[in-house]
């Protein structure tokens, strides 16, 4: 079996409770959703077997917190990734997902260490909401390190946040909640907007950051 990758490179987390930490990023092909602030466009991949993507990683300074599987969303290729996460020292895999697939979730959580998962605030996206799809990856992803974070945009409807804020709450309200502001968007309105926006959140949840891309500032990868 081969996967769909992008892009393989090193650098650092720019996103989420993480920021700052060295390392290898693998940028999985293809998605299920279509943010309308999507900043992440991929048109072309390069096809490798789990062994020729292990001996690519292996090319890196070995001296990195843990390898991001990115993209895209990588749990669209779960099957591979059964096939390379064995490869891989447990607790090294962060995941970046949209959150939206638990049933894939399901079949690799034994060799993930951290989920950054997204919820997809329907004012936000301009897609419709996954209430319930987020509810089932939370009840999977919460056998592992997992923070949740949120894009919030002008659009962005407290009502939407509402709905996220009771979903995690109803789990375990100290699961770290990150609001991050659309990098298209950010200004005085959209920060005043977002600062309400963790003042509700507070009421309810004992984490919630206000954190931007911070690779977007330092003008890395």
């Amino acid at each position: 079996m081969e996967g769909k990758i992008a892009e393989i490179f090193a650098s650092i987390q720019g996103e989420g409770i993480y920021q700052g930490v060295k390392q290898i990023f693998i940028r999985f092909y293809g998605c299920n959703l279509n943010c309308k602030f999507c900043d992440t466009k991929l048109n072309s991949y390069r096809e490798y077997g789990a062994g020729a993507l292990l001996k690519k990683i292996k090319h890196y300074d070995g001296n990195y917190h843990s390898i991001s599987l990115t993209g895209g969303e990588p749990l669209l290729q779960a099957d591979f990734l059964k096939e390379l996460l064995p490869g891989i020292r447990k607790g090294k895999i962060y995941l970046e997902t949209n959150g939206t697939l638990p049933e894939e979730l399901g079949q690799i959580i034994d060799g993930i260490g951290i989920i950054s998962m997204d919820i997809k605030l329907p004012s936000s996206t301009g897609l419709r909401g996954f209430w319930d799809e987020h509810r089932r990856f939370l009840k999977v992803g919460l056998k592992k390190n997992l923070f949740v974070k949120t894009v919030i945009c002008n659009s962005t409807k407290l009502e939407d946040l509402r709905i996220a804020v009771g979903l995690i709450g109803k789990f375990d309200k100290n699961i770290p909640f990150i609001l991050q502001p659309n990098c298209f968007e950010i200004g005085k309105g959209l920060m005043d907007n977002i600062k309400r926006f963790q003042k509700f959140c507070l009421s309810n949840l004992s984490d919630v950051r206000i954190i931007p891309q911070m690779h977007k500032f330092l003008k890395v990868k």
